[in-house]
């Protein structure tokens, strides 16, 4: 049996680039096992998008009342973004490798060291309240960084379709800034994209007259949409965003009046708008100012909060007891597969180590900051354990 550190150089070791697995599933699963979590794969996708995930399970006895012990999920992801190039890193991304007290590899802090800290957390816990009135799983999936299509997604479907209830879910994405457990995330805004077609007329540059510019025509609406306030923002979120991300229009020579312009933008929107409510206002701007324009629109993620109580309650008592700190509630930064879990789980946080070097050359995680981890998640255990008692 690994402990926390060893395990993490296991699962770094394997290259597991989405949407590849590689084995780490099966590395946690042997772990699991001995521990008695039923271990479940489940592959969803065909061929080059086949995706790998696995259930795991410790089934509590009931509570005394006859009802079913409380569940908590562990959630996380197996599969890395790529490397980049390799050259650009000081030692192989895949052989993990220490330096002054940090650990490197694709993967560190993104998220198998919380993934290892996860599971000898359980161990720990298990050893210690054998009869805890708490089930525990895990949801691991190998499609977190890539599409996202054939993973946590279609677990969250299949569980609810055989009638499994979660009470509680953590999962480990790297929240913290400075010091693991400074920040959680207890809720992510949404995320949804749209392209804009806006229809013009081709023509010769030197005949204005005899076109119609669709930049031209485009660009004053573009300002008013950056400058639409969208929302406030509330308690938890930030006030909502929209950001264009790509602008493309012309034939590439000087002389000639597009017919098209094409403009990609993203919303990140918190809970005070719904996605039918801003696609109502943006086609309004669009027709009041008399565009000729194709839209189409794209959700990935719809908000989610887990305002403060049983779950953001035990996370935050664990964090006081390891670390001595006051942890932050968060819900900014991008999206992650909380999203779908939050569609059948009522309360879902993040917490994980510091997120300075995911996605960046040299990632890494400090060697000192995941024995706290683990033993942040144990303690949750043990919160949510009392809790139920």
């Amino acid at each position: 049996m690994y402990d926390a550190l060893t395990l993490t150089e296991a699962l770094l070791a394997k290259a597991s680039v989405t949407p590849l697995d590689l084995g780490c599933q099966d590395l946690l699963a042997s772990q699991l096992q001995p521990l008695g979590f039923e271990c479940e794969r489940m592959v969803f996708g065909e061929d080059a998008l086949q995706v790998h995930n696995l259930w795991a399970k410790f089934t509590a006895p009931a509570l005394a009342s006859g009802r079913p012990a409380p569940l908590l999920v562990f959630a996380g992801h197996t599969d890395v973004v790529p490397t980049g190039p390799v050259e650009a890193w000081d030692s192989n991304p895949f052989v993990p490798t220490h330096r002054n007290g940090k650990l490197y590899g694709r993967g560190a802090s993104d998220m198998k060291a919380s993934l290892a800290a996860m599971v000898v957390a359980v161990r720990e816990f298990r050893a210690s309240h054998s009869a805890a009135p708490l089930s525990i799983a895990f949801l691991i999936t190998s499609d977190e960084e890539g599409p996202a299509k054939h993973g946590t997604v279609e677990v969250c479907k299949a569980l609810t379709a055989r009638g499994e209830h979660l009470d509680f879910c953590i999962v480990g994405e790297p929240t913290s800034i400075e010091r693991t457990g400074d920040m959680i995330k207890n809720g992510r805004r949404g995320s949804m994209s749209g392209r804009l077609s806006v229809k013009g007329v081709q023509g010769h540059i030197a005949y204005p007259h005899l076109a119609r510019n669709p930049i031209h025509q485009a660009a004053p609406v573009l300002a008013i949409l950056a400058g639409e306030v969208w929302d406030q923002g509330n308690a938890f979120f930030p006030p909502t965003s929209w950001q264009i991300s790509n602008i493309h229009g012309g034939t590439g020579v000087s002389n000639v009046i597009p017919g098209e312009v094409v403009i990609d933008f993203n919303f990140r929107f918190c809970s005070d708008n719904t996605p039918e409510q801003l696609q109502t206002r943006v086609h309004a701007i669009l027709d009041d100012n008399g565009l000729e324009y194709d839209l189409t629109w794209s959700v990935s993620g719809l908000p989610f909060l887990t305002e403060p109580g049983p779950l953001v309650h035990a996370v935050q008592e664990a964090i006081r007891t390891v670390a001595g700190i006051e942890t932050q509630l968060s819900t900014t930064g991008g999206t992650s597969d909380g999203r779908f879990i939050a569609q059948i789980c009522a309360q879902v946080i993040e917490l994980g180590p510091p997120n300075a070097t995911i996605h960046k050359i040299n990632e890494h995680v400090a060697v000192a900051d995941i024995e706290p981890l683990k033993n942040m998640y144990r303690e949750t255990l043990v919160a949510l354990a009392a809790q139920s008692s």
